[in-house]
């Protein structure tokens, strides 16, 4: 049973992809013979026959959804209904057990739907979602809010001692009681009603949301008229600026679509300073424009629902509800990790603006630096002070390599795992690969699925999820997959990438690791199903292996002559590690600490003016570098307003805290090794949410986590305010 919580719908509506450009099936060339929907059988009423279950995308179409859905949840209703039908006292099988049962149909359709929503949507798929998503709201409702099934839970809960569960089952029972309570069981049946209301209403606002943030990324790319006006840029990036503009009918014309995040990369090699400064204010107005894309009349609305909410649960904020049962427990504790970095962070990103400003003054270029001029001249000042050019990087990184020469070749040191790339299974776009994951010892161990192409109908940013997830009840082995946002390149050109785009490979491969070697009963605790301050703890701990030696070595090598990277320019790329890392922290932090400000207003607070609020609270926090703008404003925030991130965007840099001192503790005691590997592998990564993360991590260290790796990697040790 896994669409009970309201964390899974969350995730479910964080489908941010770009606006469609066309409404065709959500799947392969190859299509089914022509049928109508209702005379064939749905590929999603019984388990997939294909190896893993992998989806049959030969066989969906957008007309299989909707029907799915709903067929899926008449089901899962009815197998609701017979559990609170027994008359037999509630024991571990006959209600926990038979909860874990239940729901295949609607969890496969959902994590099917969930994907192509998010990595090749389409107008029909967009209107399915905002059709269903008050729906699934209000089916969640039907099952969290039913007095007779949390009785039973709660009757097995009360007992789990007296019952003699320990382990999995223990972990299990507590974690249904827990999140039913959050949801809002034990309410008056008045508060019931209106927190069921309240969850409609947002679930309708998030994927209004979403869809906004997904149609006014599109509508702002940069469109220019000329070739000139985008110089600095190489051939193959202007090529495809023409090609972009070719599919959006431009014909003549270069656009540059816009990624999800505030600062551009284009902005790093773009000589017109005009042209800059025009990208950046799309980015930065993409979803305030007053227009029919505008997010500020939502953000307002939601904000006040989650403040009610809380009210309703008993809780203060929203943020404390949120945060109760991850890693850092109060928005205080969150809040103060951030805090903490703050000022070495902000001193930091005062320094490298100063040396900015200086070369600009030394150039003549008579101007103060400003947010659009950042990645520019830091990228010349790396090249002045660390002689490194992206330019000169980039002919050493050709994608496949990256893949199987870097991501796989660490995967394969560490773990033992080797991939063997197959053609036979059914994709859902002719960009994605299909692997199949060999174990150690020769047995299979998963699908991986890699989709790393940006494309206009695709979410901007890089995620992992499962199509399948791990469990030894249902007897099911990982589908995972990874999905990129990276240049694709003109026909019969290689696909060059940036050392950044190749440390996202092992990132989000990382997590794809977490949901391959997960070694669990019950599909609940299954994989990344862990708390949000500690998921990004493998994929970012994966990023190390990136610049291991042995592992560099082996996939950057020149794409026409194979040639390894010349050591001097690998060891420059070693040395720039800590550049700009006042920048990036910085503006990460901002949008961080304005997640939580957001998510800790006191329920009954006055309706905020989005601008305002947003100006207020990163000088509360003292973020507020003006050459420097959060990572998200609030208007194009996806992961707190239609994703799971919510009062959570702090977790990265709560997991990164835990990954770093993880890692020297691999330097610590022998480094990349097979033995370290595995038993990163059994402490950590195997066990999903069968024990609670701190202790999993005081397992793996020995102690608890300390702050000092996570400063001498960010190179904020020793700076001062």
């Amino acid at each position: 049973m896994t669409t009970r919580f309201p964390l899974h719908l969350a995730l479910l509506a964080a489908a941010a992809a770009c606006a469609p450009a066309t409404s065709t099936p959500a799947r392969p060339a190859t299509a089914p013979a022509a049928q109508p929907a209702a005379q064939r059988a749905n590929p999603f009423a019984v388990a997939s026959p294909l190896p893993y279950q992998a989806p049959q995308f030969d066989r969906i179409t957008n007309a299989d959804f909707q029907p799915a859905l709903e067929e899926g949840m008449r089901q899962e209703r009815a197998e609701v209904a017979a559990i609170t039908a027994q008359t037999a006292e509630p024991t571990f099988d006959n209600t926990i057990l038979a909860l874990e049962r239940s729901s295949e149909m609607l969890s496969r359709t959902q994590a099917v739907f969930g994907a192509l929503t998010q990595a090749n949507t389409n107008d029909t798929l967009q209107r399915v979602r905002s059709l269903m998503a008050p729906r699934l709201a209000a089916h969640n409702d039907a099952i969290n809010l039913d007095p007779a099934l949390f009785a039973r839970i709660r009757s097995v809960y009360d007992r789990r001692d007296a019952l003699g569960l320990t382990g999995e089952r223990k972990a299990l029972v507590e974690r249904y009681y827990r999140n039913f309570v959050r949801a809002g069981a034990q309410l008056g049946e008045a508060d019931k009603a209106r927190l069921r209301a309240l969850n409609q209403e947002s679930s309708q606002l998030s994927t209004s949301f979403a869809n906004k943030v997904l149609s006014g990324t599109r509508a702002n790319a940069l469109v220019v008229d000329t070739r000139a006006e985008l110089e600095g840029l190489s051939d193959a990036e202007i090529a495809a600026a023409s090609e972009a503009a070719q599919r959006r009918g431009l014909a003549g014309k270069f656009v540059i679509a816009l990624q999800n995040t505030t600062q551009q990369p284009a902005q790093a090699s773009l000589r017109n300073r005009d042209v800059r400064r025009r990208l950046y204010e799309l980015s930065i107005h993409r979803n305030d424009r007053g227009d029919s894309n505008d997010t500020r009349a939502i953000v307002q609305r939601l904000e006040q629902l989650r403040e009610q909410r809380a009210a309703i649960l008993g809780l203060p904020t929203f943020a404390a509800a949120a945060l109760e049962n991850q890693m850092a427990h109060t928005p205080e504790a969150a809040i103060g990790l951030l805090a903490q970095l703050a000022p070495p962070a902000t001193a930091k990103a005062r320094e490298e603006a100063a040396k900015m400003q200086a070369l600009i003054d030394r150039q003549g270029g008579g101007f103060k630096l400003a947010p659009w001029d950042w990645q520019y001249y830091a990228e010349q000042v790396r090249k002045a002070e660390y002689d490194l050019d992206a330019n000169q990087v980039k002919p050493y990184l050709e994608l496949d390599r990256v893949l199987k020469d870097g991501v796989f070749f660490a995967a394969n040191k560490l773990y033992g795992l080797t991939f063997h790339e197959r053609h036979d299974l059914p994709v859902y776009h002719p960009d994605v690969r299909v692997f199949d994951v060999i174990d150690a010892d020769g047995t299979p161990l998963a699908l991986f699925y890699a989709d790393y192409f940006k494309r206009d109908n695709k979410q901007g940013g890089a995620w992992m999820s499962n199509f399948v997830g791990q469990s030894r009840l249902r007897g099911t082995r990982p589908v995972v997959y990874n999905v990129a946002n990276l240049p694709k390149p003109v026909a019969g050109q290689p696909a060059l990438i940036t050392f950044d785009d190749a440390r996202t490979m092992f990132h989000e491969f990382g997590h794809a690791l977490q949901g391959m070697f997960s070694n669990v009963e019950y599909p609940t605790l299954s994989g990344t199903s862990v708390p949000r301050d500690f998921v990004e703890m493998p994929s970012q701990f994966n990023e190390h292996w990136a610049l291991e030696p042995t592992v560099f070595a082996n996939y950057a090598r020149h794409y026409q002559t194979g040639a390894p990277m010349p050591a001097a320019l690998v060891e420059r790329i070693r040395k720039s590690g800590t550049f700009n890392q006042g920048f990036a922290t910085t503006e990460y932090l901002a949008a961080a600490l304005l997640d939580l400000a957001w998510h800790t207003r006191p329920a009954g607070s006055p309706p905020a003016d989005v601008d305002a609020f947003e100006r207020q609270a990163l000088e509360r926090f003292k973020v507020n570098v003006p050459e420097v703008p959060p990572r998200y404003r609030t208007t194009y925030f996806s992961h707190i307003w239609s994703g799971g991130y919510s009062a959570a965007y702090y977790a990265y840099m709560w997991s990164e805290l835990i990954d770093h001192d993880a890692y020297y503790w691999f330097v610590e005691n022998g480094g990349m090794t097979r033995a370290n590997g595995q038993r990163f592998r059994d402490v950590v990564l195997s066990r999903g949410s069968t024990v609670p993360a701190d202790q999993l991590f005081r397992e793996f260290r020995g102690r608890d986590p300390i702050i000092e790796p996570l400063l001498v990697e960010r190179g904020l040790k020793g700076a001062t305010p």
